[in-house]
């Protein structure tokens, strides 16, 4: 019993540990990023291009796409896409797709699709290019800019980590025009008068609305689009002077190409970048929490850089650290209900006993077929504490009855409560195993949630069912005779008592 202990804490800190189980839900959410100074006509032809090279994919049903700010995308060189696959059986698992998918569309130049499956449950998602992400802030945006390219270089290198990517997008061209305010006085024209000729040729600006008996358009007023790809465009404009004279716009500016970025993102109103990745097949998020950690660690980072896990990573961890006490805080409250029930400090320590053997159980199997110690397998623990505790249960009650009606020794009564209870306790062990056979091997769409709940009861029940029948007998009789070396002789005269008169009776 003791070794059974020592293993179940041993095996739940080697399990890997993981958050929800991933679904296949047959549609994948994927997000497209191209370079951050590509124009709109180019951004929707390579999105296109990935769109046909979705659909010649077998698995595929349907795409549907968009590209430009909206939906949580806030930037020209970003895009969008909903994947939907062919059913379940049609097809092959949606991480072998998304892997095939990955290598097909790698080939497509100057452009990169990030994918993840989309989930029924998603606490604390954040919307994002993939699954988890790792947040960093700053109150400098220089030295936050300067860390943010190490720990994206460190973070690509942590293993079982895919598709690692940020959302700093800080090398958009900007076009930085200085006005010569000594030129323009000359030809008598106005600063002013230079804004709104740019406002004229860039800006999109509606100049009037047609109006038809079903309908309205607004005419917008703008340069040629073909004479809109490069600061070349200036040459082409020219600015009226206060004598009548056209005047060619780049003699009266100063214009240089700079660098700036397309969006600062904020985090708590500071700025920040967030670094997002996901999963390679068989990594769980526990390991890749540890191993972005142990990057952190590596780095050094100043105090004044900031980092969390946001999302899916950050509830994770807030879940990881209450599971533990989520346990314990059910055996407390286990203790003190059958406490009062047995009037005992002692016996239902016996009943707790029980437990660990379903711990190990449930463990042991989940490692077997290779499933995450999730939020879903945890509620199967929860629930093994409620099902392998009547095992327990049967055996103290009857025992107990019939030392104190009876005047048996410890050994004689927990006997014949184990020859006596044996078949209920297998009846009722083996409805709730295989009510969760079912769970363990179903298939279909979603199932993935369910399997953990059905492998973490059926072990654990299988192994405890077999492990108690021994364990359970043999500390009974010790804590029977620690209760007796505790608190003397009384109990036990006083139930010779009650035997005695109820037989006189």
């Amino acid at each position: 019993m003791f070794g059974t202990i020592a293993l179940t804490g041993y095996l739940y800190v080697i399990i890997p540990k993981g958050f929800f189980p991933q679904q296949d839900t047959g549609l994948i959410i994927a997000q497209s990023e191209a370079a951050q100074d590509i124009s709109f006509q180019a951004m929707l032809e390579r999105q296109q291009a990935l769109q046909d090279a979705i659909m010649r994919d077998p698995a595929v049903d349907t795409v549907g796409a968009a590209v430009g700010a909206g939906g949580g995308v806030y930037t020209l060189n970003d895009g969008r896409a909903y994947i939907q696959l062919k059913p379940k059986e049609q097809r092959d698992p949606i991480d072998q797709v998304i892997a095939r998918l990955r290598t097909n569309l790698a080939k497509i130049q100057g452009i990169t699709l990030y994918m993840q499956p989309a989930q029924d449950i998603t606490i604390g998602a954040r919307l994002n290019k993939t699954q988890f992400q790792y947040t960093l802030n700053d109150a400098d945006p220089g030295e936050l800019q300067h860390w943010s390219a190490l720990f994206l270089d460190k973070i690509k290198a942590v293993p079982g980590l895919t598709d690692v990517t940020t959302d700093q997008l800080n090398a958009g061209p900007m076009l930085d025009i200085t006005i010569k305010r000594d030129v323009a006085s000359s030809y008598g024209i106005l600063p002013y008068t230079i804004d709104n000729t740019l406002d004229d040729a860039f800006g999109q600006r509606i100049v009037s609305t047609i109006y038809t008996t079903l309908q309205q358009y607004h005419v917008i007023l703008e340069v040629n689009p073909k004479f809109q790809y490069g600061p070349e465009a200036l040459n082409g404009i020219y600015v009226k002077s206060s004598s009548g004279q056209q005047v060619p716009l780049s003699t009266l500016v100063d214009s240089v190409v700079k660098v700036a970025p397309l969006v600062i993102n904020h985090t708590g109103q500071f700025p920040s970048v967030t670094i997002s990745f996901n999963l390679a097949p068989g990594t769980a998020i526990g390991q890749a929490v540890s191993g972005i950690q142990k990057a952190e660690k590596e780095l050094n980072s100043p105090l004044s850089l900031q980092t969390s896990f946001q999302g899916n990573a950050q509830a994770f961890g807030a879940s990881l650290k209450s599971t533990p006490i989520l346990i314990v805080a059910s055996l407390f409250v286990i203790y003190l209900i059958l406490g009062v029930l047995y009037e005992s400090l002692i016996h239902p320590i016996t009943i707790i006993s029980t437990l660990p053997s379903a711990g190990i159980g449930a463990l042991l199997l989940l490692m077997a077929v290779h499933v995450d110690l999730s939020v879903i397998a945890i509620v199967g623990l929860i629930l093994l504490i409620g099902i392998v505790k009547k095992n327990g249960i049967m055996l103290v009650d009857f025992a107990q009855q019939v030392e104190h009606s009876h005047g048996l020794t410890a050994e004689e009564s927990i006997y014949q409560a184990c020859i006596l209870r044996f078949r209920p306790i297998l009846m009722t062990t083996m409805a709730a195993l295989l009510g969760g056979v079912p769970m363990m091997v179903g298939t279909g769409v979603g199932s993935e949630i369910r399997q953990p709940l059905g492998y973490a009861i059926v072990g654990g029940l299988a192994l405890s069912q077999i492990l108690t029948l021994y364990t359970t007998p043999v500390v009974y009789i010790y804590l029977d005779r620690l209760q007796s070396w505790l608190f003397g002789e009384k109990k036990k005269q006083a139930a010779s008592a009650d035997a005695q008169q109820a037989a006189a009776e």
